[in-house]
């Protein structure tokens, strides 16, 4: 990954490597949310589709198959969970498993669904959309507050990703994967719209920014599709830290654990060969290594 002012990576060659958690092999997992009332991980498994839950004390991996491709899950105050799936945001319960439309989307494209979603510091939930098969520029970003309805954000996207926030929710990164680029947005906490978009970190092709995460020292971590590793990024865009990893296909990170002090990292799978799911036996996997910092506890959304 390159940048305006990248000086060059540092290698954690001291930290020990990711672990395998689990026996399940996902296509194309995505937006790992730590829920740190339950003590689990929540990720989506876009193209299976499902909806996973790790409970890490122990190590359970529960399974909800879903009904159409779903992009990302967010936390909500009271409980339960957004799911972005097929034309709609919906509340889904995991006690009972009742799932409700909360809000739909003022059109769905054909061939299009929902991709990465997050939730700012002050609860509101930013979703994006995008061209599933051809990533033509026609993808979408929307803000949901409260009941609704979805707002428009941005437009002409092709792979929208990367959605994190500073500590102090001043900052919003965001990147449209195909311009191998994360940009950095002021972001205007009470409106909640983000400003004009500066170049932070850029990406080396083959490899661009999946998702991300941003830690208690505000640094951006960005797993680096196709580009078999996760960086960490310093607050000026300055790779302060290179994972190398045992495939190509980093997806998203997250933090986790009772003190946050855990690293899980999902990845997919999808579109490989049988000599190439040989090579790479991780691939699908969910990780999780301790990468000797802390996230920050994930925002919840405020119904």
């Amino acid at each position: 990954m390159t940048s305006e002012g990248f000086t060059g990576s540092a290698r954690a060659g001291a930290l020990p490597p990711p672990v395998r958690v689990g026996e399940q092999t996902d296509i194309l997992g995505e937006s790992p949310v730590w829920d740190e009332r339950t003590g689990s991980l929540y990720w989506v498994d876009i193209r299976a589709p499902a909806l996973r839950r790790l409970h890490e004390a122990s190590g359970r991996v529960h399974t909800w198959p879903l009904a159409d491709l779903v992009g990302c899950v967010a936390l909500v105050e009271d409980g339960r969970l957004l799911l972005a799936m097929g034309d709609a945001v919906w509340l889904f319960d995991p006690a009972s498993g009742e799932m409700q439309v909360l809000a739909r989307l003022p059109q769905r494209p054909e061939g299009h669904r929902f991709n990465d979603g997050r939730c700012d510091r002050q609860g509101r939930f930013f979703v994006s959309t995008m061209h599933n098969l051809t990533r033509a520029p026609q993808g979408r970003l929307f803000r949901l507050s409260g009941r609704g309805p979805l707002e428009p954000v941005m437009q002409d996207l092709c792979i929208p990703n990367s959605l994190c926030w500073s500590p102090d929710g001043g900052t919003m990164y965001f990147a449209d994967s195909l311009q191998h680029r994360i940009d950095a947005h002021p972001f205007d906490r009470a409106a909640g719209r983000p400003g004009a978009a500066r170049s932070f970190a850029r990406s080396t092709p083959p490899a661009f920014p999946d998702g991300a995460t941003v830690d208690a020292e505000g640094h951006v971590w960005s797993a680096q599709f196709k580009g078999s590793c996760v960086l960490r990024l310093r607050p000026d865009g300055t790779v302060e830290r290179t994972i190398e990893l045992p495939l190509d296909k980093p997806t998203a990170v997250a933090f986790g654990g009772p003190d946050l002090d855990r690293l899980f990292i999902t990845t997919a799978s999808q579109h490989m060969s049988a000599a190439e799911r040989a090579a790479q036996p991780l691939a699908g996997a969910l990780l999780v290594m301790q990468p000797g910092v802390r996230g920050l506890p994930e925002s919840r959304f405020r119904l």
